[in-house]
This record gives structure tokens, C-alpha cells and sequence, in this order.
């Protein structure tokens, strides 16, 4: 596919789509049913669309566009692991509480309830399920939620080239620790019977350590 493809505005379908995700929890249903994305590389919101497939990266800029034409404010967090892939949660805010839309290929780190007082406490609701392949709880640190520049500065929405830009912004943004010195060494093992759960449905292709 040439750059000039991908950086082809919203087709009228397309836009109908996106425009029809009026609601966090249809955004989120409608990321649960298309396919995870393995390849690395930071894509636009438009990708997930025009591939039929998202990473949490796309995932998250879509659900941003689609929040953005309901009226929400969308906001980027980083989830930082150790041994692990980072995720990109698209975050938002609801009468003053947080809760999150996500696109995973584990079913534990996507969507979250708009119930949480603080974008710490909607990070620390993922700390149980955010695992590696070897059973280690492995979520350390978020960055602070970062709203999304201006289109007419960075095309996020439709300018594949324009992914890393983004994620150079929500790499510069302040990250705070989830854990206290020394108390990683004290963690537990994920339960074996949660381990095998939240491996259901996964492509272990795009699993860290899967490949």
C-alpha cells in the first residue's frame, strides 16, 4: 500500500461506523470483535478500519476518535510492564469518575467501568491480569493520561506515519511507579486456574515470549 493510501481521509462508511460507536461500552464491543493485530508498528485510528484488525495502539486511537464524536475528552495512558509488552489504554472520564476503553489481546486488559476515582486507581485495576506467559504479574508503572494533539497539528485519525510521533508524546509524559521499593521481590504467581483463564481466545503469536 503506497503513503498516499494511508493517508487517505475517513470514507463515508467508514466515518458512519465511527460515528455509530456513540457510547464507550459499543466502542469497546466493537474492538472485542476484531482480530488482534501481532505486527508491531504504530498505526492510525483509520488502520483499524481500512485492516479489520487493531493493536492496542490503533485500538486506542480509534476509541479516542469515536469518544472524541460523542463528546468525551479521551485521554492516552501507558501501561509500562517488566518482562512484558507495554499497553495503551484510551481512558475517560464520566461524572467525574475514570474507566477505560482497550483493545487486548488478553480479555482482562480491556474495557474498564467508568467507576474509579483516579486514573491510579483505573491503572491498578489491571495489576492482577497483566501477566506474562510465565505466570509473573509484571504491570510496574503508567504515565500520566495525555489528551491527543490537535489534528491539524498530528493526523493521528488517518496518517499512519504519524503512530510514532504519538507514542514519542506518551513516552515524554511523567510515569509513576505502582510499586514500593523492594516489593517486587514479594509478588505472587498469578493462580493457576486465572492463568489458564485469561488464556482464552489468545493468539500467542502476539503473546510476549509467544512467538
Amino acid at each position: 500500500m503506497g503513503c498516499g493510501d494511508q493517508k487517505m481521509g475517513w470514507t463515508k462508511k467508514e466515518e458512519r461506523i465511527l460515528r455509530s460507536l456513540n457510547a464507550p461500552a459499543k466502542i469497546q464491543s466493537f474492538l472485542d470483535t476484531v482480530p488482534y493485530r501481532c505486527e508491531d508498528g504504530h498505526l492510525s485510528a483509520r488502520a483499524v478500519l481500512r485492516d479489520n484488525r487493531a493493536h492496542c495502539f490503533d485500538g486506542a486511537l480509534l476509541a479516542a476518535a469515536a469518544l472524541t464524536r460523542s463528546g468525551l475528552e479521551p485521554r492516552l495512558i501507558d501501561l509500562c510492564a517488566t518482562r512484558d509488552d507495554d499497553h495503551i489504554l484510551c481512558a475517560f472520564r464520566w461524572r467525574g469518575r475514570w474507566g477505560a476503553v482497550a483493545k487486548s489481546n488478553f480479555p482482562g486488559l480491556r474495557y474498564r467501568e467508568p467507576v474509579f476515582r483516579t486514573a491510579r486507581e483505573l491503572v491498578l485495576s489491571y495489576f492482577e491480569l497483566y501477566f506474562n506467559l510465565e505466570g509473573e504479574k509484571t504491570l510496574r508503572a503508567f504515565s500520566s493520561p495525555m489528551p491527543l494533539p490537535s489534528l491539524r497539528r498530528i493526523d493521528w485519525e488517518c496518517d499512519d506515519s504519524q503512530g510514532d510521533i504519538i507514542v514519542e508524546l506518551l513516552d515524554g509524559r511523567k510515569h509513576h511507579s505502582l510499586l514500593l521499593p523492594g516489593q517486587e521481590r514479594s509478588l505472587r504467581s498469578l493462580d493457576e486456574r486465572l492463568f489458564r483463564s485469561q488464556l482464552v481466545g489468545v493468539n500467542m503469536k502476539g503473546a510476549y515470549g509467544g512467538r
